[in-house]
Order: structure tokens, then sequence, then C-alpha cells
């Protein structure tokens, strides 16, 4: 879960995992550690629709979420960090 100063969503004040609690390490309104962000609006034949869920995982939480998975998660490496 994330909050920003002033409410207008531009710089980051805090990041919290959502799973486990842990506040993540923002700097200057920047995110300083591994964090997964998580992200959908529910439309028709679902049975959410028109919700929309977010959250944030950090390193630990993702690592174990992926662990479960049926189908192991595509990993390529890339060359350049944004």
């Amino acid at each position: 879960m994330r909050s920003y100063f002033e409410d207008e969503k531009k710089e980051l004040k805090t990041a919290v995992c959502n799973q486990c609690g842990k506040e993540l390490k923002v700097k200057n309104g920047l995110l300083m550690e591994g964090c997964f962000h998580g992200e959908i609006s529910f439309g028709y034949f679902s049975n959410k629709d028109g919700i929309k869920h977010s959250f944030d995982l950090c390193e630990e939480c993702y690592d174990k979420m992926i662990r479960g998975f049926a189908i192991a998660v595509e990993e390529e490496e890339l060359s350049e960090l944004l």
C-alpha cells in the first residue's frame, strides 16, 4: 500500500507490503528496494464487476507467492535498468 504527500500521487511518502506489513525504504520520494505492485480492474463476468484492487509486496513476499505457482514465472535478464 502506498501513500503520497498531499494525496496528489506525485511524491511517494510511504510504501508498506500488504502481505507482511513491512515498511519499505523510501528516500526523496523514490522506492529504494524491490517491490511488486499489482493492480487490476475487474470487468464483466467476474464476481467483482467495477472494482479495482491494488497492492504492493516486498521482494520476500513476492518470492513466497511465486513459489506457489503451478507454472513458473518467465524470467528474462535485462541489460538496462530504469
